[in-house]
Order: C-alpha cells, then sequence, then structure tokens
C-alpha cells in the first residue's frame, strides 16, 4: 500500500475580482457518501475540467468524479489576466529569439486548445465578454519596449505570422491612455473572463463538480482510494490537476517553483472619463511588465492591472504582499489613466502559478493509473487546457499529437536547496521588475 497525503493546503489571498462581479454561483454539491468512479479527478480549473471535458468527448460513459477543496473559479483559474495565447509567449524569457520549429509546434498545439475553449463557448453560447477570439496587443511604454516589439515583430516574421504594428497614436486611440509607444496586434489570442468560462466548463459536464470537498490522501492498493470529507472514493483512475498544490502530496519534491502573481481591478467606472476602445486587453512588451484590461460592464466599465511576481515555496502568498503589490498597481494605473485619480481598486487579490527551471511540465503517468497534468509555467490557459486534454487521453489510452508533444517533454529539473531557491529566485523577480521598468 501507498499513501500520499497532503501536508497543506495553499492560501487563495484575496477575493478573486473576475468571480466576484458574475452572479452568485448555484450552492455547492458537497461529497457527502462513499462513492466509486472510473476516473477520479483532483481539481476544477483549467486541467481538471478540460479532461473531464475531454473523457466525456471520447466515451460519454465513463464515470467521472470531479473534487474541488474550494469553489469552482475562486482558485488559480479564476485569477488569471484571461489571455490564451497562441504565438510565443514565455514569462521566464527575457526576449524572443525562440527555436523556430519548436516555436511553431507550440503555437499547433496553442491553437487546439483554443480550438477546444472555442468550442465550448460555442455550445454553452457564451457571448464575446466570456469568449473573445480577438486577438491581443503587446504594448510598449518606452524605448526598451519598443526594442521589444520589434524583435517581437522579427520573430514572428520568422515564423510566418500576422502581425499588425500599432504606432503611439493607434495605442493612445485604442486604450485612451498616452503612456504607449508602440503595439503589436497579433490576431490569434482568445481573450476571456476566466471566471465565468471556468463555471462555464463545470457547467457544461455531465457529472456535477464536488466542491468544498478537498482531498486529503490518496492511497493505491489494487486501484486508488481518495480520502474526502471523511468519506471514501475509489477509481482505478486518478488524474491530478492542482499545478504545484501537487508538492503537498510528496509529488515532484523540490522541482517545483510556486510564484505568485497580483492584480487589481477597479470600481465600475461611469461617464467620459477615458478615452479609448470600451474593451481591450494589452500584455507587456516586457514578459515581467504590465498586463492591462478594460472590458464594459453595466454602469459602466472596468480595468484591471497585473504585474509583480513573488517566489513563495510555502505556497501561501500574504494580505500584506497583495497590499504591497496593490500600491504597485496604483503607480502603474495612475501612470496610464492620470484623469482617472480618483477611481478607486475594488479588488485585489493574488493567484498562484506553478513553474519549473527548464519550462518543462510535470505531467505523464507517475504512479500506476495516476496522472499529472500539472506545473503549466505561467500559461495555465492554454497549457493547462492542454495537460488536461492529454491526461485524459492517457488514461483512456488514446495516443495523439498532444500526448505525443507531452511524452516528449522534458521533465523537471530539482532546484537549489533553500534558502538559495527563495533569495535567487525573489532577487532575480526583482532584477527582471526593475529591468522592466515603464513596462
Amino acid at each position: 500500500m501507498t499513501r500520499f497525503t497532503a501536508y497543506h493546503f495553499p492560501k487563495q489571498p484575496g477575493p478573486a475580482g473576475w468571480n466576484r462581479i458574475l452572479p452568485d454561483p448555484p450552492a455547492p454539491v458537497v461529497l457527502d457518501n462513499d462513492l466509486t468512479a472510473d476516473v477520479a479527478i483532483i481539481g476544477a480549473g483549467f486541467a481538471g475540467l478540460s479532461a473531464a471535458r475531454r473523457i466525456h468527448q471520447i466515451d460519454p460513459s465513463v464515470k467521472v468524479a470531479i473534487f474541488e477543496a474550494g469553489r469552482v473559479a475562486e482558485g488559480p483559474a479564476g485569477r488569471n489576466s484571461g489571455f490564451m495565447v497562441d504565438v510565443p509567449h514565455n514569462l521566464a524569457s527575457g526576449g524572443y529569439e525562440g527555436d523556430i520549429e519548436a516555436d511553431k509546434r507550440q503555437m499547433t498545439l496553442h491553437r487546439q486548445a483554443i480550438q477546444f475553449a472555442g468550442e465550448l463557448a460555442k455550445e454553452q453560447r457564451l457571448g464575446s465578454d466570456v469568449f473573445d477570439p480577438s486577438g491581443k496587443v503587446n504594448a510598449a511604454a518606452s524605448p526598451g519596449g519598443d526594442a521589444h516589439n520589434r524583435d517581437y515583430a522579427d520573430h514572428l516574421d520568422r515564423l510566418g505570422e500576422p502581425y499588425t504594428w500599432l504606432d503611439a497614436a493607434q495605442m493612445e486611440a485604442l486604450t485612451g491612455s498616452a503612456i504607449y509607444t508602440s503595439g503589436l496586434h497579433t490576431p490569434g489570442t482568445a481573450i476571456i473572463q476566466p471566471a465565468a468560462y471556468i463555471r462555464a466548463l463545470a457547467a457544461s459536464l455531465s457529472q456535477p463538480v464536488f466542491e468544498l470537498s478537498p482531498v486529503r490522501s490518496i492511497t493505491r492498493d489494487n486501484g486508488w482510494t481518495l480520502s474526502v470529507n471523511g468519506h471514501t472514493v475509489t477509481a482505478p483512475r486518478v488524474i491530478l490537476a492542482i499545478n504545484g498544490h501537487a508538492e503537498s502530496f510528496g509529488f515532484f519534491s523540490n522541482h517545483l517553483m510556486h510564484v505568485f502573481t497580483y492584480a487589481s481591478m477597479t470600481e465600475v467606472i461611469s461617464g467620459g472619463t477615458l478615452g479609448g476602445e470600451e474593451k481591450w486587453g494589452v500584455t507587456a512588451a516586457d514578459p515581467m511588465g504590465t498586463s492591462v484590461r478594460r472590458f464594459p460592464v453595466p454602469g459602466g466599465t472596468r480595468i484591471t492591472v497585473r504585474t509583480r511576481f513573488t517566489y513563495n515555496p510555502t505556497m501561501q502568498a500574504s494580505d500584506g504582499a497583495v497590499r504591497r503589490a496593490g500600491r504597485l498597481h496604483d503607480r502603474k494605473f495612475l501612470a496610464r489613466f492620470p484623469s482617472l485619480k480618483d477611481i478607486q481598486m475594488e479588488y485585489r487579490w493574488a493567484g498562484h502559478l506553478c513553474l519549473s527551471r527548464n519550462s518543462a511540465p510535470a505531467h505523464g503517468e507517475i504512479e500506476p493509473g495516476l496522472f499529472a497534468a500539472i506545473c503549466q509555467n505561467g500559461l495555465g490557459t492554454v497549457q493547462g487546457t492542454l495537460a488536461g486534454i492529454s491526461a485524459a487521453e492517457m488514461a483512456l489510452g488514446q495516443t495523439t499529437d498532444i500526448t505525443d508533444a507531452f511524452a516528449k517533454a522534458q521533465t523537471p529539473t530539482k532546484l537549489p536547496p533553500e534558502p538559495f531557491s527563495w533569495f535567487g529566485a525573489n532577487s532575480y523577480l526583482r532584477y527582471r521588475e526593475h529591468r522592466a521598468g515603464a513596462e
């Protein structure tokens, strides 16, 4: 008998703004009895819910049980920036000089993830406020950012990918901000309302998600037994779709980097106090810069600002860290929109990312019948979707180009011992943040 027991659970600090602006969800379905399933899925984020949907596509007769420790969309899946990016976009990269053939393969996979999401959007009749395949803009706010965008354009030329260059006047016409000096629009990205999308994905499934139902332990003995709310769940196959939390069970110890990113969302902005278009999203020309989104809501519009990364090996980010990041957000917001100096931030939060030193996923059959779909390296929307699809296909014995790609990927490399990892990672993040400057 082999048992893996969670020694703690991640903390999600701050209210998840994307989720809070939605109507209240239905009452949770909580596991309150013993259960048997064909496949048990731990985690109801992009990976876990995509895995459940893919299993149903392959074989609707397979009984799936999905367990979420909190509420759907309150975890990391509902706390990201909502960009499903198809083109190269690596948070660990200092530039855009990636391998051409590798990038082409990655884009092909990312587009399959976006297509998967688009099919859900069509099926569930999600509007453009939830899933919008309008592309995104890489925005520069400094000469260094302009140089990044030119390098990006050169790389896209080598890839044979379309893009549109936006000058400062066009960027101001789009965003209403005079800070941006250039922009690079790529058409393949889908911009989503992450909490609304995740809720819709959960609602589309034939089996309910068991919320407020944390898995405390996983035991292997002629199959798998999960301990959930004092009850047992038995299944021959389990998909572990909890990203960095997998290390809480002892998987991939000292191989996963736990990073938090921070965001703030304004109160509703009414009236004509801001020029530009009503809806847009920009990522920073420097990957460590500031992502900004504007989107319409009843009574006006809201803006989100996302920047700041911290390395937290305990998987805990403090409320103080959220407040400190919030002060940075306020400065970035005011620099972009000085006319909105009286606008307050209504929500501030942090979201847990899982990265590896070599940007490799932690994926595949890690124990007989136990499949990992974790470590998305800061691209949880597309990479999480792909990881879930792949894990589902592996669990059902399917071989596809997605499973092949994950099978050929490197595995995460070991981290230096603490406190060297903590000091080195946070020093590097602060250096990269400083270098990003106005971005």
